[in-house]
């Protein structure tokens, strides 16, 4: 079951569309473009909602005709309409899960590879496949920001920015290590691996966050983008990278041809990385916890993807796990954040 209070928003929706219809409103752009945001939001929930009460009076009525006509012939339709209704409910059941200040924005996450050479470089070629088509399975739209690649094969590492409705609410589930057993198809003993790679989740923090960053505690370095493919790679330096001081924080961003709005990118990146700080150290402080930040920063091993002696994706969070490896790394992760959004849930109550 899920609590979804109709009235509630309704009145949210119109307090926000009285507010719309100020004369002065759009002054404000900042103001202005987060209310037209939450507005939106607000009204997809609703019609959602709407949906999903329309689909159960379109299963019943058909049920109803089925008994009232004996005819058995609409028994198939039936359960084809069940398997909808079940499917819309829980879709929405769980984006009511998504209730974190910044579940609604887009997400970028990076890719790290372990120790391990060219078997953990090709780990992390394999991780972001599996992401790309997450993404499109999503139709969301999927923008790299950086990439090394690995020496000889696969990506050393790899920043990406994914779009849609969501998406970070979504794929904070992902942070921390990710674990692959399997026969490495680079060792000519056929021995078996074990290997790790790293991904980190933040959401896309709007330009206009006021954070209390100093030009001294920044280091701003130029380089060539080293990323495959694109016609400016190495033939300018407007890649950049930036150095965090007190923290030792970095972030680089080398998509975009112009310095400047490389330099722009990096800068939220930054900006969502010390707001993520603050909000660990805040939990430390409120549990009165003390630890490696680094540590706690990536999260400890999250999930499992075993290749060999059997097949089995299991995330240690939740228990959730799959014999069907092939369908995983497809991107078909759903079940994975489902499991660790409910999971949250119960571990917040």
């Amino acid at each position: 079951m899920f609590h979804f209070d109709l009235i509630n928003v309704k009145i949210k929706i119109e307090t926000l569309e009285n507010e719309m219809g100020l004369e002065n409103f759009w002054n404000d752009q900042a103001r202005s473009q987060e209310v037209a945001k939450t507005l939106k939001g607000y009204k997809d929930k609703v019609e959602d909602f709407e949906g999903l009460i329309e689909s159960y009076d379109d299963l019943t009525t058909m049920i109803e005709l089925a008994f009232e006509e004996l005819d058995e012939s609409l028994i198939d339709d039936i359960k084809s309409m069940k398997t909808d209704f079940v499917n819309e409910y829980e879709a929405m059941r769980i984006r009511t899960l998504l209730s974190g200040k910044y579940d609604t924005h887009n997400a970028i996450m990076s890719i790290h590879s372990g120790a391990g050479g060219t078997e953990s470089y090709d780990w992390v070629a394999m991780l972001y496949r599996m992401y790309s088509r997450w993404a499109d399975k999503h139709k969301y739209e999927l923008e790299v920001l950086d990439y090394l690649d690995g020496d000889g094969a696969g990506i050393k590492s790899i920043t990406f920015q994914i779009s849609g409705d969501n998406v970070y609410g979504y794929l904070k589930a992902e942070k921390g290590v990710h674990r692959l057993v399997r026969i490495s198809p680079f060792d000519s003993s056929g021995r078996r691996h074990t290997t790790f790679a790293s991904c980190d989740v933040i959401p896309e923090i709007d330009e206009d966050v006021d954070l209390d960053i100093q030009d001294d505690e920044l280091r701003i370095d130029t380089y060539r983008a080293s990323g495959a493919g694109g016609q400016h790679v190495n033939k300018t330096d407007s890649a950049i990278r930036i150095t965090h001081l007190p923290t030792k924080i970095v972030v680089q961003c080398q998509n975009e041809r112009s310095q400047h709005k490389n330099k722009s990118k990096a800068m939220n990146m930054l900006k969502a990385k010390l707001i993520e700080l603050k909000q660990v150290e805040q939990k430390f402080e409120m549990e009165d916890i003390r630890g490696e930040l680094k540590e706690i920063a990536w999260g400890s091993q999250i999930r499992s993807y075993v290749m060999h002696p059997y097949n089995m994706v299991k995330d240690h969070r939740t228990n959730e796990e799959t014999g069907n490896v092939s369908a995983v790394m497809d991107g078909d992760i759903d079940r994975f954040i489902n499991g660790y959004l409910i999971w949250l849930m119960s571990m917040n109550q």
